[in-house]
């Protein structure tokens, strides 16, 4: 019916007209907020700075940095220090291996701050003055243990750190506890090879 009648007797069309009429009578909204409304929260300001000083490649730095800032970032983008890598940024590729207090730590995973009075040594720092390279350097060179080059870094640090901390006593010892660092161009056979001679070396020295 085109005049059906409601439960109320109005017709559907005397409803409708009804009810349109009401909304547009009702007070527009402010849209600005009254004064006895509480304010939002102001967005968060840039964080205050931290002192943060440590030995880079024998070096002192003294930096400010965001509390949050990685040891990795720190390196590459306020020191300068490009040589180390970053990879996955979640400490899976161990392209951004550094040696901290001699020992290996992956750099995206250690904030700046948490290094505060230590000796850090990147890639950069292995070759002596008078422009030597480090064993383990002239030996991936030897071995052709890279491709791309972009894990060279890491992989180079990783193997310091493993000679050093007496686990590349055999092949199979080398292939475990330099698991953390990947390649992707499969350079595995020629890192392994390569650090077998950087360890003899290095124990003749």
């Amino acid at each position: 019916m085109s005049e059906a009648k409601i439960a109320s007797g109005l017709s559907r069309r005397m409803f409708m007209t009804a009810s349109v009429s009401a909304v547009a009578a009702m007070p527009l909204v402010n849209s600005s907020k009254s004064a006895d409304q509480p304010t939002s929260a102001k967005p968060a300001g840039p964080r205050d700075l931290s002192a943060v000083s440590m030995r880079i490649n024998k070096q002192p730095y003294n930096l400010a940095l965001d509390n949050r800032t990685s040891l990795l970032d720190a390196l590459r983008d306020h020191v300068g220090l490009t040589g180390t890598k970053k990879g996955c940024d979640h400490g899976q590729c161990g392209a951004c291996t550094v040696l901290v207090d001699g020992k290996r730590v992956l750099s995206c995973l250690s904030f700046a701050i948490m290094n505060q009075g230590r000796e850090i040594t990147t890639v950069e720092g292995l070759v002596s003055t008078d422009g030597e390279l480090h064993p383990v350097q002239q030996a991936f060179v030897d071995h052709d243990a890279f491709q791309c080059g972009y894990c060279t870094p890491g992989q180079i640090m990783s193997a310091i750190g493993c000679i050093n901390e007496g686990h590349a006593g055999s092949e199979d010892d080398i292939r475990e506890y330099m698991s953390g660092n990947l390649c992707r161009c499969a350079a595995y056979p020629n890192i392994v090879a390569a650090i077998v001679q950087a360890r003899d070396e290095i124990r003749r020295a």
